[in-house]
């Protein structure tokens, strides 16, 4: 078996409980924390896939399964890059009303050390909970942020490997 890291990454975020929740967890819209994807699920239950999909549908950039889902406060789910062949991770979101607002904590678990998915959950975890705190305290990413995902739109389609297709990932 091969060997296994966890890595958390926390932020005090100025908002409600609710508001945070509500940006993990949207279905109606692209993600702003997320890379700006969107949650694709027939439900958030435990054993209820997900997909996280470009906003046009095409792409599907990471699979998983609902674990537990327990509004506001928890929610985790399995979690796989589908650019990649590393075994999949969990991902858990901790939510906690505190010192007027909410301690967010994103926690990833069984992440396969020295893989692609490790490198990237790495240097992604930060960005996500920065971002999360931006969106919930000022209504949208930081400029950065924004630049990227306008960058990953337009150079997305060119460089994004086939075996993301949606259609590959039901």
């Amino acid at each position: 078996m091969a060997e296994t890291t966890r890595a958390v990454f926390s932020v005090h975020i100025r908002g409600t409980i609710d508001a945070v929740w509500r940006e993990i967890t949207k279905t109606d819209e692209p993600q702003g924390a997320m890379f700006n994807m969107c949650l694709d699920t027939k439900g958030l239950a435990p054993g209820e896939k997900i997909f996280m999909r470009t906003p046009n549908g095409k792409f599907t950039g990471v699979v998983g399964e609902v674990l537990e889902f327990d509004p506001p406060h928890k929610y985790s789910h399995t979690f796989k890059f589908t650019n990649y062949d590393d075994p999949p991770c969990k991902v858990t979101y901790e939510l906690t009303e505190k010192d007027g607002g909410v301690e967010f904590k994103l926690i990833v678990d069984d992440m396969p050390v020295g893989t692609k998915t490790a490198k990237d959950m790495t240097g992604g975890g930060k960005m996500i909970v920065n971002t999360l705190k931006a969106i919930v305290e000022t209504g949208r990413p930081p400029m950065f942020t924004r630049g990227l995902y306008r960058m990953f739109a337009l150079l997305g389609p060119l460089m994004t490997p086939k075996r993301c297709r949606s259609e590959n990932w039901r």
